[in-house]
């Protein structure tokens, strides 16, 4: 059995896309992360989403959105 994906807003972009291939949707609808174009994929979802301007409260919703997006693929 896989180990269950403990996603938070410190999981590297690199951990959450390799455990969770639908996370780089997600992501890129969300702007975080151009990963198509070869952005570089280091750092956290945390670091990332604040690059982009988000605050701690829309990283917690995406985090929970991640969760259960993780939860469906199970």
């Amino acid at each position: 059995m896989d180990p269950i994906l403990v996603i938070t807003n410190d999981i590297t972009i690199e951990d959450l896309i390799n455990s969770l291939p639908a996370s780089v949707s997600y992501l890129m609808k969300k702007g975080i992360k151009c990963l198509a174009c070869g952005e570089p994929i280091w750092g956290t979802l945390g670091e990332a989403a604040r690059e982009k301007g988000f605050s701690d409260e829309e990283i917690d919703r995406f985090v929970a959105d991640l969760k259960a997006l993780s939860d469906g693929e199970r």
